[in-house]
C-alpha cells in the first residue's frame, strides 16, 4: 500500500474528490486507513469528542501529541494531519514552529492544520520554508467561538484570505460553514485543493468528524449523513452483554478454559 505524499493530494484537484475523516485511536485509524480515506485528521475535535468538552479550546498541545502518535502507528496510506490547537500557536511565531514541528517529529504527522487568515501568513512562510507542510483553515474557525459563536459565515474577505494563504504555501485549505456559493467561488479560484465541512458539495473534498458520520455522537448536525447509528448498535450489545451476564448465559463452558 502506497503512502500517499502531499502532491498526491495536491494533484487530485479537478480529477478526483478528496476523502477526510477524524481520528484520534489507533483501532479507529486503521479501520480509515483499510477503507482507504485520503487524509486522516488528528482534529483538536477529540477535546469535544473523547474528552467532553464543550469547545475545542481546553484541549492541550501535550494530548494532541499523544493522541497524533497513537494514530500514525495505524496508517500506512493516508495522510495524517495534526491539527494545531488553541494557544498552540497564537502566543508567538517561535512557539507556533516548535509546536508545529513536534507535530512531525514526535507525533509522526505528514503535516499540520492551522486556523486563521491574514494573522497567520508569516507563520504559514516559516513552517513550510522549513519543511512542515501546513493545510489551512477558514470560515467558521472553533477556536474563536467565545468571540463569534457557531454562525454561518458570510466574510467578504474571505476568498482574499484563502488567496493569501495560498500564496503563503498552505497545500490545501479546509473551508467550514460558509455558502455554496463561495464556497464554490474559492475552490475555483485556486489552485490548491479545498476540503469542505457545512460548505456544500463544490469543495474538492470534504471532512467530517468520524464520530458525527457513524452516529457515536447524541448531537446532530444538518451537514452531517448518518451512515451508521452506532450509538444505537454500541448501547443494545452492551443490553445483551448485561442481561446474559446476569442470567448466567455468558461465559457458556464452550467460552470458558478446562
Amino acid at each position: 500500500m502506497k503512502k500517499l505524499k502531499i502532491e498526491d493530494i495536491i494533484n487530485k484537484k479537478g480529477k478526483e474528490k478528496i476523502t477526510s475523516l477524524t481520528a484520534y485511536d489507533y483501532i479507529t485509524a486503521q479501520i480509515l486507513d483499510n477503507a482507504g480515506i485520503d487524509i486522516i485528521l488528528v482534529g483538536d475535535s477529540l477535546s469535544n469528542v473523547i474528552q467532553g468538552n464543550k469547545t475545542t479550546i481546553p484541549v492541550s498541545m501535550e494530548e494532541m501529541i499523544y493522541h497524533s502518535k497513537i494514530v500514525s502507528k495505524a496508517v500506512n496510506r493516508a495522510l495524517v494531519i495534526g491539527d494545531m490547537p488553541f494557544m498552540s500557536y497564537q502566543v508567538s511565531i517561535e512557539e507556533g514552529i516548535r509546536n508545529a514541528m513536534r507535530f512531525l517529529k514526535e507525533g509522526n504527522c505528514d503535516g499540520v492544520k492551522i486556523e486563521g487568515g491574514f494573522e497567520i501568513l508569516e507563520l504559514v512562510k516559516k513552517l513550510v520554508n522549513y519543511g512542515v507542510p501546513v493545510m489551512g483553515h477558514i470560515g467558521l474557525m472553533p477556536q474563536r467561538v467565545n468571540v463569534y459563536g457557531y454562525k454561518l459565515v458570510k466574510d467578504e474577505k474571505l476568498l482574499d484570505i484563502a488567496k493569501s494563504l495560498e500564496d503563503a504555501g498552505v497545500f490545501s485549505i479546509v473551508l467550514e460553514k460558509i455558502s455554496y456559493n463561495l464556497a464554490k467561488e474559492i475552490t475555483e479560484t485556486l489552485k490548491i485543493p479545498t476540503i469542505g465541512i457545512a460548505s456544500g458539495p463544490y469543495c474538492d473534498g470534504q471532512v467530517l468528524v468520524f464520530h458525527d458520520m457513524i452516529g457515536l455522537t447524541e448531537q446532530k448536525f444538518k451537514f452531517v449523513r448518518l451512515y451508521l447509528n452506532a450509538r444505537e448498535l454500541f448501547t443494545n450489545a452492551v443490553k445483551r452483554y448485561i442481561d446474559d451476564v446476569k442470567s448466567g448465559a455468558f461465559p457458556s463452558l464452550e467460552e470458558s478454559y478446562e
